[in-house]
């Protein structure tokens, strides 16, 4: 179902994050590319939103606007109704630090630390000292299932271990938002779906607001809402009640 450029979602009570005419495009040799041509996007307190789309059309921009990894070229992002365009790059910082956690398609994990290193890191740059970091990193591993493998490097750790350990780390400050990108893409079906089960359980327990950049319909099973873009336009925005998923695509109710 096509969409009117001009679509204007309606905007959640609160949003813990909210998008207003965002563009972004990017010079190539002469040519100019608008990979983004009017963002408005409003997003709750405990939501978890999926963006779809297909192969550029603008979703992981989006995805790195939200997350303060790359600034408009017009138009303004909101966290927590601040105004990250206006912060100086170690107010960005900070704001990336306790206020957003990142879950990546290849992990991102660091080789030579252990589990436990790896999710006590954010911490370290937050300024908790080691003996308290350590404490709630633990406890962070035990509650992804990796109780036993703290001391295990990525290397020792299977694809869907380091991805528990992605999400432990994400979760590491107590972020509003965790965003997502591809989280079960270099994963197994069965892995995958476990993945997923749990940031949703995260989600639920911590009132976590988890955005996902994806390609994989098996998200939508526990997204609240999903966030349809084409061509660097939001295309529609709907409920997990209006969609009816299927063996091997989608389709609307």
């Amino acid at each position: 179902m096509d969409q009117d450029p001009q679509y204007r979602p309606p905007e959640p009570a609160h949003a813990v994050v909210r998008l207003s005419g965002v563009t972004r495009s990017f010079r190539l040799g002469r040519h100019e590319l608008a990979a983004l041509k009017g963002i408005d996007l409003s997003v709750a307190p405990g939501e978890y939103v999926s963006i779809m789309g297909p192969s550029g059309s603008g979703k992981s921009t989006l995805f790195n606007m939200i997350g303060g990894l790359d600034k408009p070229s017009s138009g303004r992002v909101f966290i927590d109704e601040v105004d990250i365009g206006e912060l100086d790059a170690y107010e960005l910082a900070w704001l990336r630090c306790r206020k957003i956690g990142y879950i990546f398609q290849t992990f991102n994990l660091i080789p030579v630390m252990t589990a436990l290193e790896n999710v006590t890191l954010p911490m370290t740059f937050a300024g908790l000292d080691d003996e308290a970091a350590a404490e709630k990193g633990l406890a962070l591993l035990a509650r992804v299932g990796l109780s036993d493998r703290f001391r295990h490097k990525p290397s020792e750790l299977s694809g869907g271990q380091q991805q528990r350990v992605a999400i432990a780390r994400a979760l590491a400050n107590d972020p509003a938002i965790v965003l997502a990108d591809e989280p079960t893409g270099n994963l197994d079906l069965a892995t995958g779906e476990e993945i997923i089960a749990l940031l949703k359980e995260m989600s639920r327990e911590k009132n976590v607001t988890v955005i996902s950049a994806t390609h994989d319909f098996k998200m939508l099973a526990v997204s609240d809402r999903v966030v349809w873009i084409r061509d660097g336009l939001l295309d529609r925005i709907e409920d997990r009640s209006e969609l009816s998923i299927t063996i091997g695509g989608i389709q609307d109710v």
